[in-house]
């Protein structure tokens, strides 16, 4: 007889500022605590109105409870793989945490490089995991790096590190 084994699923780390734990933490306790016992209340009414085959309010408030169960489950594993990343205190190379200061195709922009979990591009908070961040991660001011995506190419110049 074959037996096979199964390899422990290994949680990836995600990075995460302080702050960042701190909103995923403060989030899962919301949606645990007051979002949970909101929904349950929606479905409770929605079943009171009788057949639930053709009852709109009871099939948006299940869709609305399975997403929220879908975000509580994938927080809980963020938290469990977290990484916390102290404040960067360099300003020798980028790091995660670091606000940089670069220049592509004759403009001046900043990013701030965080896990992906924290990223928000429109808040100008970029993941570590994405092209620019990636080829930014361990520059020095002055350095000039080549960004690779799937669209195109360019050359970015790190103008500050703070």
């Amino acid at each position: 007889m074959t037996r096979i084994s199964k390899s422990p699923t290994k949680l990836k780390s995600v990075y995460l500022t302080p702050k960042g734990l701190s909103e995923a933490q403060d989030e899962l306790e919301y949606l645990k605590k007051v979002k949970r016992v909101q929904i349950a209340e929606r479905i409770h009414q929605a079943r009171e109105y009788g057949d639930l085959a053709e009852n709109s309010e009871y099939d948006a408030a299940i869709e609305e409870q399975n997403l929220t169960e879908n975000r509580i489950t994938e927080l809980e594993n963020v938290l469990k793989g977290a990484k916390v990343i102290a404040q960067s205190r360099t300003t020798d190379f980028v790091v995660i945490g670091s606000t940089v200061k670069v220049e592509i195709d004759k403009e001046i922009d900043q990013f701030t490089i965080v896990g992906k979990v924290e990223a928000d591009p429109s808040k100008k908070r970029i993941s570590n995991e994405s092209p620019l961040g990636a080829a930014l991660l361990g520059t020095r001011v002055r350095d000039e790096v080549e960004v690779t995506t799937p669209i195109v190419k360019y050359r970015c110049k790190v103008l500050e590190i703070k």
